[in-house]
């Protein structure tokens, strides 16, 4: 009985250990991806200042 609630706990910890593993790496892709929504809107932003500029310059007066 005792190796069995030994081995019990032994496979928990082991389970417990791989779940936070895996919490802390979906944390780090949430961040890279947060990291990448502010990339990309930051360049959005410059693209869209660029093509304001062009079409201010196409544009007759």
């Amino acid at each position: 009985m005792a190796k069995a609630l030994l081995g019990y706990s032994v496979t928990g910890d082991a389970r417990a250990m791989e779940l936070a593993l895996q919490n802390r790496r979906l944390r780090e892709r949430i961040t890279d991806l947060e990291e990448l929504i502010v990339r990309l809107s930051r360049d959005n932003d410059e693209l869209s200042a660029q093509l304001r500029s062009v079409e201010d310059v196409l544009e007759p007066a």
